[in-house]
């Protein structure tokens, strides 16, 4: 999901080319938001599904994790912040691409 594509040699040793990929494009993440994305990458089988799809990150899992990690409350204030924008622009995309 967070991860590089694959170069040309990589993809020609499955017999494969970009083209099978789809489109899909590698983005620098900004100093300050690593740690926000490494925590959604984690939390990427703890969404909460109805009968229309994704709702919504599950928040007890959420915060177990972020529990674990230390944080003093103004940076688990941050974190979950961050994570709140992330999980929005996450369901609107995925509104978009069913439509």
């Amino acid at each position: 999901m967070y991860e590089r594509r694959p170069d040309a040699a990589q993809l020609d040793a499955f017999g494969l080319t970009a083209a099978d990929l789809g489109q899909q494009q590698d983005m620098d993440v900004w100093p300050d938001n690593w740690q926000a994305v490494q925590l959604l990458n984690r939390m990427s089988t703890q969404w909460r599904v109805g009968f229309g799809g994704a709702m919504g990150l599950d928040y007890n899992v959420l915060y177990r994790m972020m529990d674990r990690l230390g944080l003093v409350p103004e940076e688990f204030d941050q974190l979950e912040a961050d994570i709140q924008v992330m999980e929005m622009t996450v369901l609107e995309i995925r509104q978009e691409s069913a439509s």
